[in-house]
């Protein structure tokens, strides 16, 4: 099966610093083949006969901690998940280039939630909150951390770029 991970918060402000050729030695060593990753906010491609995607995650998660001590939460996601996440961005008429998705680690009891957003919107579907920022993800109140704290479950946030180009990639192995 050939799979997209996404990491939580390495590389971000000098915390948790995993450079990305590294990840790819311990991937390998883990048993993965055709390991790629994209930019340096923990974004990997790889290929494996493993079929439990909760297996995976852990046992990525455990390897990066024995390795370098760090808690990193992992979401694994197939390309057909992936497709699917994309498909159902509710967004598709506002600019694409303030549009992201958080992915959620399990699929939330909530769904709605109030919040002083100063005009960002957001829409949970399944196991994705779709984000659209008109004034840039830097002022947005619609974080990771609120989402996590509202939802109870982790979450790790993808622009669209980012989501085009992992699709790109798991497509080309």
């Amino acid at each position: 099966m050939i799979y997209i991970a996404i990491l939580r918060g390495i590389n971000v402000s000098g915390s948790k610093k995993l450079p990305m050729a590294e990840l790819r030695i311990l991937l390998s060593k883990l048993g993965f083949e055709n390991v790629q990753t994209y930019i340096q906010s923990g974004n990997v491609v790889f290929k494996s006969e493993e079929k439990d995607q909760k297996k995976l995650e852990r046992q990525i998660s455990e390897g990066i901690k024995k390795q370098y001590d760090y808690d990193v939460p992992v979401l694994i996601k197939t390309i057909a998940q992936w497709k699917t996440a994309m498909a159902n961005n509710p967004f598709t008429k506002e600019d694409i280039s303030k549009q992201a998705i958080t992915f959620l680690a399990t699929t939330p009891t909530v769904t709605d939630f109030d919040i002083d957003s100063k005009g960002d919107e957001f829409k949970i579907i399944n196991t994705e909150v779709y984000l659209y920022c008109p004034n840039g993800f830097g002022r947005s109140k619609l974080t990771n951390n609120l989402f996590e704290r509202k939802l109870k479950t982790q979450a790790t946030t993808r622009n669209w770029k980012t989501i085009h180009k992992l699709l790109e990639m798991v497509e080309a192995l």
